[in-house]
């Protein structure tokens, strides 16, 4: 049975006929780490949903998550008291899932015990490495995957061949893929040799991106690593490895702290000295 009428509003909040608040069941479903909200959307619409033991399949549907019993799948879905975030330096050969069909080893088995209640933020394909961050909190991923954060990702691209100057220009203005302009990117050569490294600058994240640039121009992609979001770098971290974000880290992926040219830094540190209440504000989780 299906309740799509009376549980779909509009707004993102609203109270209900008994004043408690209500949100959108993608929301919910996000924040509890069970999936990211665009996956959530995907299924509800599938009828994998279920309010109180009716099938919901209209997305803006909301309910009440202190009162209501949410159900994705066969799975109860409970709020959680507190949020993870973890940074991977994931391997070749991993799906970049919570599960796969196939059998295939995804992203989540190389946490571990601490793999239970996070999702990737964003993927990276089956044979590509290097960054990949994975969350609890549905608010966090939502921000970085929104189009209008346009949050920069790093890429180091290996190629069987070189791009001449007129390539290497049309892909910083943008090229047509799929009938759609890509947004501007920047890249430049970093390795020069019979199959050249490249480092490329993204602010989307379209199927096959990176592949599909470099094949436009005769070049096929050879290897992939992924060595910075925003403004957290990869480092040192080992392949197949994990660590815990910093609080630093995480405010400034929420775009709490932002990197600023030093010179403004010094002129900061200087007016803080003159003006003792102004402080720079802390972090909050």
């Amino acid at each position: 049975m299906s309740r799509t009428n009376s549980l779909a509003n509009n707004s993102s909040s609203t109270f209900g006929a008994d004043g408690l608040m209500q949100e959108r069941l993608q929301k919910l479903i996000s924040r509890a780490g069970v999936a990211s909200r665009r996956k959530a959307e995907e299924l509800i619409t599938q009828g994998m949903v279920s309010v109180n033991g009716e099938i919901v399949t209209e997305l803006g549907s909301k309910a009440d998550p202190d009162k209501d019993k949410i159900m994705v799948n066969g799975r109860l879905v409970t709020q959680p008291s507190e949020f993870f975030y973890f940074m991977l330096n994931k391997p070749r050969g991993y799906i970049t899932s919570t599960h796969d069909p196939e059998g295939r080893p995804t992203v989540l088995d190389l946490l571990g015990k601490a793999g239970r209640n996070v999702y990737p933020v964003g993927r990276l394909d089956y044979a590509s490495e290097g960054l990949l961050l994975l969350t609890s909190d549905g608010d966090f991923a939502n921000r970085i995957l929104s189009a209008k954060s346009k949050m920069p990702k790093t890429y180091h691209v290996k190629v069987n061949g070189s791009l001449n100057h007129e390539a290497m220009e049309r892909l910083r203005a943008g090229i047509y893929l799929d009938g759609r302009k890509t947004a501007p990117a920047q890249i430049k050569l970093t390795k020069f040799s019979a199959n050249p490294w490249y480092e490329v600058v993204l602010t989307e994240g379209r199927n096959r991106q990176i592949h599909r640039m470099f094949e436009r121009f005769g070049l096929l992609v050879a290897k992939i690593k992924r060595t910075r979001i925003g403004p957290v770098f990869l480092g040192k971290l080992a392949s197949g490895k994990f660590r815990t974000l910093t609080e630093k880290e995480i405010a400034r992926l929420q775009g709490d702290q932002k990197e600023r040219p030093r010179s403004e830094r010094r002129k900061s540190v200087a007016d803080s000295k003159a003006s003792p209440d102004r402080r720079r504000r802390r972090p909050v989780r």
